[in-house]
């Protein structure tokens, strides 16, 4: 018999490779914030870099690297650059990207405790961890009754809360036979579009999601949601959910978790609780303030991968009552069943989320937090508010220009006072020029800047020569 072929990577040759796409990472790192922050590419561009087919022969790895900065880096937005203050950050960070990489390398499908021991108990440690280090309520501990497992994104994890309080809401009755439309779940106005979504999908339907008004601050109006709740009641409808935000994506409102925490435990209603931005900030005890009230929630949500360095997609989930999200999402097929999981001993976290995989996410965030410490964690939370407080004074002191919105923490909300054709000309100028990127929202029908200093290596300078260049645009207007 002829011998057996292979195109399998060598070990030697991973190591060849390997070296050169670190090399490649760590160049770029070092030469980011000589690239335009935001992609200058055209629709289409990037594919009629690419051949119409794919390539018969495999190709040389040096040819692939060569396409990363040919092709694929001019159609790349850089999320990593200290310029990029747009949207939330999505950060990454050494050690998490290190994390990952051993991740991918041990390939796990981490569906229940016996596909993997390792992955499953490292990932109830750290999120243990993490309660402590965030000041969370000793209900969220695995230890308890409630705990915390790794999603893919604060969409997915309102998705479960969502299922989790109508699955209690109709004893269980929903997964089977469905909704009856009777169903009420609550959220302001300023909330994420995730909880619109999480209604869509949950099969409670938009119609049956109230949005509630919020006060001069942006936050939710606690007596709106009180006279909600009682008119859906007297109409014989059903409420059952209530999503409260600390850190609004449009402007960082913080919405008063006490009132709301209160209204809901009175009305029976389900308590969530989505951090996924500023979660990270309870890091530092004098910012815990924004996490007032939380002690009444059923479930809690905050994205590592936005502001803890770690790189996307990884979040965390708590819930108070385990079995009730356990109840909600727990299929048992014949396949699946093993000795572990009968003894009842070990978590499953396959029945904690929609998907049935989950990879070795908790690596990265482990490698994270060993690397930073608690301490290191802090100090750079801490400086990146600094600095954005300073942006504020630095707005504040410009007669140009106004804020629009309070600034707790590190995202700044300010307009040009020209009116919204002159902030949507000055926002787009900047972002042409590829010196920084921005981007805008809607508060009180008005046309705002957002400025959000939040990236793993944003420092006071690069917050200077955006100011500096937001001057300087402002004043060709």
């Amino acid at each position: 018999m002829p011998p057996e072929k292979s195109y399998h990577m060598t070990p030697e040759q991973f190591r060849q490779y390997g070296r050169a796409v670190v090399d490649w990472i760590a160049d770029y790192y070092e030469r980011i914030e000589t690239l335009p922050v935001l992609s200058q590419v055209e629709p289409g561009q990037v594919r009629q870099g690419l051949p119409a087919a794919a390539p018969a022969a495999g190709e040389s790895f040096d040819a692939i690297l060569q396409d990363m900065n040919k092709v694929i880096l001019p159609g790349v937005t850089h999320w990593q650059s200290p310029n990029f203050f747009a949207y939330f950050p999505a950060n990454a960070s050494g050690p998490s990207i290190l994390g990952d990489l051993l991740s991918s390398a041990l390939g796990v499908q981490g569906m229940l405790w016996a596909t993997s021991p390792a992955c499953t108990e490292l990932e109830s440690q750290v999120l243990d961890w993490l309660v402590t280090m965030l000041g969370l309520p000793q209900e969220f501990l695995s230890t308890g009754s409630g705990g915390g497992v790794i999603q893919d994104t604060a969409s997915s994890a309102s998705l479960c809360a969502m299922l989790a309080a109508r699955e209690r809401a109709t004893n269980y009755r929903s997964n089977r036979r469905g909704c009856d439309g009777k169903l009420v779940a609550y959220t302001s106005n300023q909330a994420h579009s995730s909880i619109e979504k999480a209604a869509m999908v949950a099969g409670i339907g938009m119609d049956n999601l109230r949005l509630i008004e919020v006060d001069e601050r942006f936050a939710m109006q606690p007596k709106a949601l009180a006279r909600q709740i009682q008119q859906d009641r007297q109409s014989g409808l059903i409420p059952f959910f209530v999503s409260a935000t600390v850190g609004t994506t449009s402007s960082n409102a913080l919405d008063p978790l006490p009132a709301i925490g209160a209204i809901s435990r009175e009305n029976g209603l389900w308590f969530h609780v989505d951090a996924a931005m500023s979660g990270t900030a309870a890091l530092c005890p004098e910012f815990r303030y924004i996490q007032d009230g939380i002690e009444r929630a059923d479930s809690y949500t905050f994205n590592p991968h936005k502001w803890m360095f770690t790189n996307f997609d990884c979040n965390c989930f708590y819930v108070a009552d385990r079995k009730a999200l356990i109840d909600t999402l727990s299929i048992l097929p014949e396949y699946l069943r093993n000795q572990a999981t009968e003894s009842g001993a070990v978590f499953d976290y396959r029945d904690w989320h929609i998907p049935l995989g989950r990879r070795f996410r908790s690596l990265k965030l482990w490698f994270v937090i060993r690397h930073y410490g608690v301490e290191g964690l802090q100090y750079h939370v801490r400086r990146h508010i600094e600095i954005a407080q300073q942006f504020a004074q630095w707005v504040k002191q410009d007669e140009r220009f106004e804020i629009v919105a309070p600034a707790p923490l590190n995202l700044v909300c300010f307009r040009h006072r020209g009116g919204d054709e002159s902030n949507q000309l000055l926002m787009d100028r900047l972002n042409r020029s590829g010196d920084l990127y921005l981007t805008h929202t809607r508060l009180n029908e008005r046309f705002t800047l957002r400025f959000c200093v939040g990236q793993t290596h944003t420092g006071l300078r690069h917050v200077q020569n955006a100011w500096r260049r937001i001057q300087e645009e402002a004043g060709k207007l």
